[in-house]
This record gives structure tokens, C-alpha cells and sequence, in this order.
């Protein structure tokens, strides 16, 4: 979408303007001809830029994903003057270096610190993907009793693993033979189906425990470059070890990445330079980091992770602090649609997933839900309401409502930014009071989600499909109607007029 404003104002501005998207599926890098031509370069990303090198000594214009959507025309004007300021900024790095973009000169604090978390954040998701769609799978096929320990032959032993390590397809376990299960469980999906189940909660788990070394290691990568990805993993490690969590992945992450990036500008002998990415930068880092986060940080960190445990565990069990829990989750998710409070709820989260992957009920997979739910109300409810009083919106806003079906569905916030851009003041308001009711009827009816992306595509995912179904259409019918009403009361009556203006 930031991709597409831009080529719109470019086009308005008679501008030629060549795109390179970098997402999770990839990128199709832009010809080195096309940038050794560039006058300048828009930087419009929430995370590092891959191979920045290639732009080394260009005129710098960098923000974040949302801004070429409320201001493309300004992006495009700020970048036609930095091209012919001798001052201006310019992307820092030499040609051929590789590596990820470490952020600009000009960079804030606050963005630094959001760009790095970021980058942690969106090279973890695709481990909680896999992981939680696999744990989900796994009970759809073998039923929750695959999870529990209980005792086969006189023996304790872990039902999925014991099933993974001494069956196969063609020498199916016994479910019978497994005994004295939890509240007088039984296995009673069949042999076939518990060992396939068996077999995909082991890789599910298996996917989730890289969640908080990936985590550390791409947050350190932000940092540090590559110097930081082993020294960042090996503190991720360590967290899990010492039960600190995803605060202690963050924490180890940072702390390898300055420490390896301090590492990497001292000035040392040239024999000595090719041994510092292989061999100097990783060892000292690891003996340094790993030294404050064992013996520093650790319990605190324990102690901290198991407060906050308790915490959502004692608002998960009373109704009205869930539901206030919900209504603030949705809040967050609405109110920027991709933004930084977005984030911070979608990554809390996913985070929360990790730590409840083997739970057959536990709030963090029941915050999940409300997350998940609350993120497709926004792009749903405003399709809805150009259906409703399509003469309350403009041309592109009803084109834009077209596709807020499928984003919304899919679980994509950013749907709604076209109209949040073209009308925040009725919109934003709107949307973020029926993300809040979605959020906390999703905690009311207590549904749960095992999978962190994908929308109505993994209701195989969801414990409690109906309340799934309500929360979300009581969203959407608020946020709808809101929208509606305050566009109806509103002084300008065309609204083609304001994008004529």
C-alpha cells in the first residue's frame, strides 16, 4: 500500500519513480543501472533495509510504512530537494558491504529502538506460524490427550514423543497402551491419527522452541549486522534456559548486538581483520553477554517473566479484568492499523503464544484470539459501511472497501488506513471502539487461537468458533454503524470534493 501511494504521487508530480518491496515473501531487487541513475531514495520501512549498501551516497528520505499513505505528495516533494542539496542526508555504507540496514544518521532513538524490535519481531513470526498451525493440526488430528504425560508399561514417559521415537507408519503405536492420563483421559482418535498427531506436535514444538533465539539473534543482526546473528541466538538460548523469556530474548538480543557492534570498531591489526567476524566478534560477545545475562540478569528476569505469568493468569480468570484486558488489546490494534501500538499489541501476543504452545487452555492463546479478532475488525467494518451509505464515501474509498473484505478477513489492519487517511477524525474513533468490543467479547466467550496470522483461514485453529463468529460480528456492526453515523452528521457532503481538493 506505501508502495502504491508512492507511485501515485509520483505520477501526479511527473516523476519517474522505480519501487523495490522488501517483505516476508521476498523481493525482486531493483537493477543496479536503475540506482546509479536515482537522484535520491525513499526509504519507507518498519524494519531493516536488505543490502542497503547498494544505495551508498544517496540523497536520504526515510520514515516509517505509514507515512507515503497519509503524506506521498510531501514524500515525493522532500525527496525532488534533498536530490539537489549538497547537505542533505545520504545513505551512509560502502558499496559491496551487504548487510541489513542499521538506520540512517538522522534516526531518532525512539525509531531505533522500534526498527530493531521490528526486525526481531517479523523474522520470529514465521516460526509461530508454523509452529502453532502445526500444534494446531496435531490436536485437530490426535485429540489434547497427545500433550499429557502418562505411563506406558509401568513407565512415565511424554505420550507424543514416546509415540514419534518408537513408531512409524508402518508400526502404529498402541493408544490402549497408554495409561493413567490426567483426570482419567484416554487416547481415542486411533492409532493412525494419534501418531500423525504425535508426529506434528513434535514438529510444532520443536518450530517454537527457535521463537526467542530468533528473536535475540535477528534483534542483534539490527544492531550489529551479521557479526550479531550467533552472539544474539546464544543469548535467545539462554533465556529459554533460564526461563526469562521473550523480555530475556530482547534483553540478550540488544546486549549482544551493542556489545558485538562495539566489538567490531576496534581498530586491530590487518592479518588480524578476517579473523573478527568468524572468530573475535562471536567468542567475546558470548563471554560478555552471556556473562550479564546469567549472572546479572537471570532471576530477575525469571522473576519478572513469572509475574507477568501470574498476571494474565489472574486477569484470565476473572471475567471482568479478561474483558478489560480484551477491550485495551483492540484499543491498540485499531488506533494505528500496522503502527507502532499495533505492534506492541500483536507482539505481545505472539510472544504470549510461545510461552502456552503446549497448553490445551491457557489466556495467552485466548489473547491471541482477541488480537487476531480486533485487527480484522477495522478493514470489514468500513467495506461494510460503503455498502451500507456508499454516498457517504468517495470513488477510491469504495474500491478500497472492495478489497477491505479479503483484507480483513485475512487478518490485514492496514486495509482500512485509506480511509483512516482520507477521514481520521470519524474514522479512527469508529474503528477503535468495535476493535475494543470485539476484543473483549472475544475474552468474554473465552476463544482461544493457536495459530498467530491467517484470519477466518485458520478456524481450524480456534477454540470456540461461535464466540470467534459473534466477536467479530459485533465488531464490525458497531465500528460500521459508528462510521456511518458520524459521516452522516458531517458538514461536507460530497466526499469526491475532498479528493478533488
Amino acid at each position: 500500500m506505501a508502495a502504491e501511494a508512492l507511485e501515485a504521487a509520483a505520477e501526479r508530480a511527473g516523476v519517474e519513480l522505480a519501487v523495490e518491496t522488501q517483505g516476508s515473501a521476498g523481493s525482486k531487487p531493483l537493477a543496479p543501472g536503475v540506482i546509479a541513475a536515482a537522484d535520491a531514495v525513499i526509504f519507507a520501512v518498519d524494519v531493516g533495509v536488505r543490502d542497503r549498501s547498494r544505495f551508498a551516497g544517496k540523497p536520504l528520505v526515510s520514515s516509517g510504512v505509514k507515512r507515503p499513505i497519509d503524506e506521498g505528495d510531501a514524500m515525493i516533494a522532500e525527496a525532488l530537494r534533498v536530490a539537489d542539496d549538497p547537505h542533505a542526508s545520504r545513505v551512509e555504507g560502502a558499496a559491496g558491504s551487504g548487510g541489513e540496514d542499521r538506520g540512517s544518521a538522522g534516526e531518532s532513538f525512539g525509531g531505533t529502538v522500534r526498527r530493531v524490535l521490528m526486525t526481531g519481531v517479523s523474522y520470529m513470526i514465521p516460526f509461530v506460524a508454523a509452529g502453532g498451525l502445526l500444534i494446531a493440526l496435531a490436536f485437530l488430528l490426535g485429540g489434547y490427550e497427545i500433550v499429557f504425560g502418562g505411563t506406558k508399561d509401568g513407565v512415565a514417559v511424554n505420550i507424543a514423543q514416546d509415540m514419534v521415537l518408537n513408531n512409524s507408519l508402518f508400526n502404529l503405536p498402541d493408544p490402549s497402551a497408554y495409561t493413567d492420563l490426567p483426570n482419567g483421559a484416554e487416547l481415542q482418535n486411533g492409532a493412525l491419527l494419534s501418531y500423525l498427531g504425535a508426529l506434528l506436535f513434535v514438529l510444532g514444538g520443536a518450530a517454537f522452541g527457535f521463537l526467542v533465539p530468533a528473536l535475540a539473534g535477528y534483534i542483534a543482526y539490527a544492531i550489529a549486522d551479521r557479526p550479531g546473528i550467533a552472539p544474539g541466538f546464544v543469548m535467545g538460548a539462554i533465556a529459554v534456559t533460564t526461563q526469562s523469556g521473550f523480555i530475556g530474548g530482547i534483553i540478550g538480543g540488544v546486549l549482544a548486538g551493542i556489545i558485538a557492534k562495539w566489538i567490531a570498531g576496534w581498530s586491530i591489526p590487518a592479518w588480524a581483520r578476517g579473523l573478527m567476524p568468524v572468530l573475535v566478534i562471536p567468542l567475546l560477545t558470548v563471554i560478555l553477554a552471556g556473562f550479564v545475562m546469567v549472572v546479572v540478569l537471570a532471576k530477575p528476569l525469571a522473576l519478572l517473566m513469572t509475574s507477568l505469568s501470574d498476571g494474565l493468569t489472574y486477569m484470565g480468570e476473572r471475567p471482568g479484568l479478561s474483558v478489560l484486558l480484551g477491550a485495551i488489546l483492540g484499543l491498540m490494534m485499531a488506533f494505528d492499523m500496522g503502527g507502532p501500538l499495533n505492534k506492541t499489541a500483536y507482539a505481545f501476543a505472539t510472544t504470549g503464544l510461545s510461552a502456552a504452545a503446549t497448553a490445551t487452555d491457557a489466556p495467552e492463546l485466548r489473547v491471541m484470539a482477541a488480537v487476531m479478532l480486533a485487527g480484522m475488525v477495522p478493514p470489514i467494518a468500513l467495506a461494510l459501511a460503503t455498502v451500507i451509505r456508499p454516498r457517504l464515501f468517495s470513488a477510491p474509498e469504495k474500491e478500497s472497501g472492495k478489497a477491505g473484505w479479503l483484507l480483513g478477513a485475512s487478518f490485514i489492519t492496514e486495509g482500512a488506513i485509506p480511509f483512516a487517511a482520507a477521514d481520521p477524525l470519524r474514522v479512527i474513533p469508529s474503528i477503535m471502539v468495535g476493535s475494543a468490543v470485539t476484543g473483549g467479547l472475544s475474552q468474554l466467550f473465552g476463544v482461544s487461537l493457536r495459530a498467530p496470522h491467517g484470519g477466518i483461514f485458520v478456524l481450524f485453529a480456534v477454540d470456540g468458533v461461535l464466540g470467534f463468529i459473534v466477536s467479530l460480528a459485533a465488531g464490525v456492526a458497531v465500528a460500521a454503524a459508528m462510521v456511518v453515523l458520524l459521516k452522516s452528521t458531517a458538514k461536507v457532503k460530497d466526499p469526491d470534493a475532498l479528493v478533488a481538493a
